[in-house]
């Protein structure tokens, strides 16, 4: 394949979408260029233009690694030893392909790249061409990538001069020789050997055999030693620990190193048994058991007015809080951790908090406390969770904490105390300090230009936990490209629990060769929920986004984590949770006049202007990097650039031999995350230290609440139980693309034995260009196990493919938890390697076999809003709809569908009414606290106030933006028609059929709240994405549809209004939950299990029509 990549129409490995706009621009039949397959490794895609269609065409090498063309039937098969042989013969006509190869599309020149001032690692061979400058020719590239291979004489040459300039006085006479001799001649010979196929290095390894020739000695003599020393620390012998001895001490032949690096591991064996017997001695074995958090007490007001003064004191380790009169006052009233019921933070006063509790007469009371500030409220809801977590009993968690945590180090060693990083303490939402010694279940560290080794830093991390939590936590993984570095540590509980780890890196330096820029990642199953975490670090320089944004791209295609067998997917999609950290190197988008006024805004905290002209803010926006991911507000300060060893002083000029460069104070550093549908993520503190100052950056600390699933066993009978049916039925794609193929869909999931495939789509008409693909049979999936405790937590992967060259076309996820108890419509956007390439709509009906699900812990915590009457006149004030489902905490922000690529259309709450769902959006600014989360579960909160009336509750942000009844009516159908796009959040009651009409009420213990949504969100910040600039673009690539005729498809119909917001129509009653705030009875210990759902007889149903998106020509 000699000369492949040197060939003006060979594009390697584009993408699809980049192929087919390259084509757009040719706009002459025939035009042709060949790229790699994303689908097989090894094989090529080549792709015609014709008729303004774009036909592809795969390119497959046989046993022999001959290739051969996948073209039209009938045509004899030829075989081609090289690409250009293939290519040359296509030009011929009659060859099987749509049009022959006419005009071949070259590549388009990418800018040149200014190599970076940056420590080369110590593996890499001396350069022998390094001189650069930002003018140099590409040529000059080319010359420093070969400029690895140096010459045998160079290598001598190069040594001998550096050898010059090593202080050599300490080094005694013999090995002076030694080395001057080995870098004269012998390293010439070594190269020879080399080049003839033998890589040992023979006189390398005779030069240090004669220098290690004591050391050789000495480990001979020292092992005995330390071979008797582990007998007595571990009895009996360690497996393995004979023949690592006699590896070493007997097998002569081996090298130092290898020897060395034995022995090594042999002192740090003994290093860890010490430690154990040691810990074990005092009782300390690092565990969540033995890591005692102290009583905490808080002070509270037991009235707004703040007369009464109360003291709450919570004792985590023993499990009980107790109520005092006064700080010193006797500690005879306490309520255990099972009789804490619930609490119900304030939505209108964030310093309120209600404890519902049980009294001795099975009677539930409700107590409501003011704290003194809000971080207080959370630092008390924080170690009640803890508390109930500790004690509750379960053998597995259904809910962990997360560190995330980045910093560029600057090449530059840390400071002794780096505590207040991992505490969350400094800037922006921060933790409280009551919270301090709460551990998190998973530390995640991401770090840049990190100078130190791996062990090293794994061991200050480390020692820094253990001064925190009094827990040796347990390594789970490290990956180190050059300074890049990811490492996850775990408390020693889930040791166990973590599974399938992967690790992986991508280099996106200078020609995508160099590791000084790039991404490390790590991915793992945390019993049944599988997380990835990405650290990278982009290119640098304000005016290198794009190159940026291609970092991105390269590193999500390329960085291979997870689940072998979901192929198609990139890791956007892999994951249950995903989070990205690390140094993106985003910047403020200003002219560099601008610099003291950015600073004086930044001395005023008046960070929104700024945040306004944030590069990251704006691509993401504009849909071109992390779609569909969401991020924290940011309250806190720039993380770069620093005057080092203060905090006070922003550095944002630099002098190059090319003149002044400015660095403007910019949040670089950055935590980003995407997650399934409808699961459990909070978001409870992001912001940067103050205390840290060794490099021009700050660390940057993020931390979340997230939802895990256990490795479920089924309690009922296998024989018995009833079979569980997924039914994907309608389903409708609208593709963003010139291919002249035909579609169909794989559907991936680990609750399926195996993927999917349905059957081919039909193509039909868009007036706007776009294919739309109509999949008008039912596809049935059967999951391997029934029960709702464990297929309501479980998604599916959708993959929309081509058969021309089974390559994706775009990817979703629907979750299961969204059909829960009825027919359920849905509308996902399709995305392909970080690209919206689509959408895809239709319905999906769950049945589930009889059970019932458990109570989780991220149920403990809900909101409540206080006054019902407190925004009368004032509409757009907040939101006010009944229930939400555990936001723990009190504001947010209102993200669109666009933000998160999913909707579906939602039952009704039990109990709730068209007056309860009105408008607004809480701003982040007007908030004090907690901005973002996701929750999948919750009870119906209708908590009893004062007065003995159900407590109004809002709806939880994530499930839907608010909208307003006063928009219903005869505007419904307006709003209704332009609402059903993938980039719109929306929750509308499914309409209701006769077929359904029969159907029994079901029982809904843990009823869960979805909103019902007609307005768009109006964003208030502008760290959040716009929902205007991913609104649907006008498609350019006008493909030529397809001859065949629509007839006999039918029109999709617009859907009916909601019940509720029919005019002149009464709501259904509906079916209402018990629950313990109701009345003062406790629910029964069992509750009535959720019976199987009858499946209605006529599954299909008219479904919406999907909106038109187009992506712009580049």
């Amino acid at each position: 394949m000699f000369g492949t990549h040197h060939q003006p129409w060979y594009h390697g490995n584009i993408t699809r979408s980049t192929a087919e706009d390259l084509l757009s621009k040719a706009a002459k039949d025939g035009s042709f260029l060949l790229r790699d397959s994303e689908s097989i490794q090894g094989a090529y895609a080549l792709c015609v233009l014709f008729q303004n269609c774009v036909y592809t065409y795969r390119i497959l090498p046989n046993e022999e690694k001959k290739l051969s063309v996948q073209a039209s039937e009938g045509v004899p098969i030829r075989f081609f030893v090289a690409l250009p042989d293939l290519v040359e013969a296509y030009y011929k006509e009659n060859m099987g392909l749509v049009t022959h190869l006419q005009y071949p599309v070259q590549k388009e020149e990418e800018p040149e790249e200014e190599p970076e001032p940056s420590s080369l690692p110590p593996q890499l061979p001396p350069r022998n061409v390094l001189q650069s400058s930002g003018n140099e020719s590409k040529d000059t590239h080319a010359d420093a990538v070969r400029g690895y291979e140096l010459t045998r004489l160079s290598i001598s040459d190069n040594l001998l001069s550096r050898l010059q300039h090593v202080d050599m006085s300490n080094v005694p006479d013999e090995h002076q020789k030694l080395i001057q001799e080995y870098v004269r001649s012998s390293v010439v010979m070594d190269a020879e050997q080399v080049q003839n196929g033998n890589p040992t290095l023979p006189h390398f390894r005779k030069l240090t055999t004669n220098i290690c020739k004591s050391l050789n000695s000495e480990i001979a003599r020292t092992l005995p030693t330390l071979e008797a020393l582990l007998k007595v620390l571990d009895q009996p012998l360690s497996p393995g620990v004979g023949r690592l001895r006699s590896q070493i001490s007997a097998d002569a032949g081996q090298s130092v190193p290898f020897r060395l690096e034995q022995l090594t591991k042999l002192l740090y064996s003994i290093e860890d048994k010490t430690k154990n017997i040691v810990f074990d001695s005092v009782g300390f074995d690092g565990g969540h058991r033995k890591s005692l958090i102290p009583p905490v007490t808080f002070e509270v007001k037991t009235d707004s007015l703040g007369i009464s003064t109360k003291y709450l004191k919570v004792d985590v380790e023993s499990g009980k809080v107790y109520f005092k009169k006064s700080k010193d006052g006797p500690e005879d009233k306490y309520f255990v951790h099972d009789k804490i019921l619930q609490l119900v933070k304030s939505q209108k006063m964030h310093t309120k908090l209600v404890v519902i509790v049980e009294t001795e007469k099975e009677k539930t009371q409700r107590k409501e406390f003011i704290f003194e500030d809000t971080k207080k409220r959370e630092g008390f809801c924080q170690l009640l969770q803890q508390m109930k977590n500790k004690h509750s009993g379960k053998p597995e968690p259904d809910m962990i904490t997360i560190f995330v945590g980045t910093w560029n180090m600057g090449n530059a060693s840390p400071p002794q105390n780096i505590t207040s990083w991992f505490q969350s303490k400094g800037q922006g939402k921060t933790r409280d300090d009551t919270a301090n010694q709460i551990p998190h279940d998973i530390y995640v560290i991401g770090t840049q230009e990190d100078p130190q080794g791996e062990k090293e830093w794994i061991d200050t991390v480390k020692a820094a936990l253990r001064d925190i939590t009094n827990i040796s936590f347990k390594q789970i993984a490290t990956q180190t490209l050059w300074s890049i570095r990811i490492v996850v540590l775990a408390k020693p509980e889930h040791e166990n629990r973590i599974s399938h780890i992967f690790c992986d890196s991508v280099k996106t330096g200078i020609a995508n060769r160099l590791g000084n820029k790039g991404a490390v990642g790590v991915s793992f199953m945390f019993n049944g929920t599988s997380f990835g975490f990405v650290n990278s670090h982009l290119t640098s320089g304000s005016e290198k986004k794009l190159r940026r944004n291609q970092n991105y791209v390269s590193i999500l295609r390329f960085l291979n984590l997870g689940d072998k067998k979901l192929n198609p997917f990139d890791i956007t999609n892999r994951f249950t949770h995903l989070f990205w950290l690390g140094d993106l190197n985003y910047r403020i988008e200003l002219p560099s006049s601008e610099a003291e006024n950015i600073v004086t805004k930044i001395k005023h905290q008046q960070y929104q202007e700024l945040l306004g002209r944030d590069q990251l803010t704006m691509e993401r926006a504009e849909g071109k990097v992390f779609l569909h991911y969401e991020e924290e507000e940011i309250t806190f300060a720039p993380t770069y650039r620093f005057e080092r060893d203060t905090r006070e002083k922003y550095v944002y000029t630099k002098a190059k031999a090319t003149g002044t460069k400015y660095n403007l104070p910019s949040w670089c550093d950055r935590v980003l995350r995407k997650s399934y549908p409808l699961v459990h993520v909070v978001c409870q503190s992001y912001g940067c230290t103050n205390d840290i100052m060794t490099s021009d950056h700050s660390p940057v600390f993020a931390t979340f609440d997230v939802g895990v699933t256990s490795q479920f066993v089924s309690k009922n009978d296998p024989t018995g139980e009833s079979q569980g049916v997924i039914k994907f039925m309608n389903c409708v794609a609208t593709l963003m693309t010139k291919a002249k193929t035909k579609f169909f869909i794989e559907y991936h999931s680990s609750c399926l034995e195996k993927f999917v495939k349905s059957p081919e789509g039909e193509n039909q008409e868009n007036p706007e260009g776009s294919i739309k693909v109509r999949f008008g049979t039912q596809v049935e999936l059967t999951p391997i196990i029934s029960d709702p405790e464990y297929l309501l937590d479980q998604h599916i992967l959708i993959c929309v493919k081509s058969t021309d060259c089974d390559e994706s076309y775009g990817e979703g996820c629907v979750a299961l938890r969204a059909a829960e108890r009825s027919h359920t419509d849905f509308q996902i956007a399709l995305t392909h390697h970080g690209e919206l390439t689509g959408n895809l709509s239709g319905s999906i009906q769950l049945r589930t076999s009889e059970g019932k699900q458990t109570e989780k812990l991220y149920d403990f915590i809900k909101v409540e809003r206080d006054d019902s009457g407190a925004n009368k006149g004032n509409k757009s004030a907040m939101g006010l709809p009944t229930d939400i489902s555990n936001p723990n905490y009190m504001s947010y922000k209102a993200n669109s569908a666009g933000d998160k690529g999913w909707s579906y259309s939602m039952p009704p709450r039990a109990g709730s009414s068209a007056k309860d769902v009105t408008s607004g959006n809480i701003s982040p600014k007007k908030s004090g606290y907690d901005h973002s989360m996701r929750s999948p579960t919750g009870k119906v909160s209708d908590t009893v106030t004062e007065e003995g009336q159900p407590a109004e509750m809002f709806d939880n942000p994530l499930y839907g933006s608010m909208s307003s009844a006063g928009k219903r009516g005869k505007d419904a159908d307006s709003l209704r028609k332009d609402h059903l796009t993938a980039l719109e959040q929306h929750f509308a009651f499914p309409k209701t059929s006769d077929q359904d009409s029969d159907r029994p009420p079901v029982p809904t213990p843990r009823n869960r709240s979805y909103t019902c949504s007609e307005t768009k969100p109006h964003v208030s910040s502008p760290s959040v994405a716009s929902s205007n600039n991913l609104q649907p673009q006008p498609i350019t690539k006008k493909c030529v549809v397809p001859s065949r005729s629509d007839g006999g498809m039918m029109a999709s119909s617009r859907p009916p209004l909601p019940v509720k917001s029919r005019p002149g129509q009464e709501s259904q009653p509906q079916v209402k939950p018990r629950d313990y705030r109701d009345s003062s009875e406790l629910p029964s210990k069992t509750r009535p299990p959720r019976p199987g759902q009858p499946l209605p007889k006529d599954g299909h149903h008219e479904t919406t029509q999907p909106s038109k998106m187009g992506r712009p020509l580049k």
